[in-house]
């Protein structure tokens, strides 16, 4: 009977202890990998010059970073500029190329408060002779 007790104490015991380690462990986790990455849209491209927007809605609030991955086909990026809702530019210097599956690094947004009312793109996916296109999603990170 003791014995009984004993081990139901230790067992009760082992179960609250593993219960607060995994508990640490998952917000160690999401530590770690810092604010998640929100989709602000994503856009077909095709093999000929393309210029295209995303609207931002503010409600979305503020970023401080941004990046892009590219599916499908590789894209070469001309030129990217990013509008404010306080009525700023700013226009980002890309690798030329960014590879099928690949992303851009994660660009920096300039100043503080940085509210993105819409993206725009001048771009063409390496599709000729391919067939296909291009898919580019844009993410922003608070």
């Amino acid at each position: 009977m003791i014995i009984r007790r004993r081990l139901r104490t230790f067992v009760a015991a082992a179960v609250v202890v593993a219960a607060s380690v995994t508990g640490l462990t998952a917000a160690q986790r999401g530590q770690a990998r810092g604010p998640a990455w929100t989709l602000l849209g994503s856009r077909t491209v095709t093999d000929k010059n393309d210029h295209d927007t995303i609207a931002v809605t503010t409600a979305r609030g503020s970023f401080n970073k941004i990046k892009f991955e590219v599916g499908g086909h590789a894209v070469d990026f001309q030129r990217v500029v990013i509008h404010f809702r306080n009525g700023d530019d700013q226009k980002l210097e890309l690798r030329s190329t960014i590879p099928a599956g690949g992303s851009s690094r994660d660009i920096d947004i300039e100043g503080t408060n940085r509210i993105i009312k819409s993206i725009d793109f001048w771009y063409d996916a390496n599709t000729i002779g391919k067939g296909g296109h291009a898919v580019v999603k844009t993410f922003g990170r608070h």
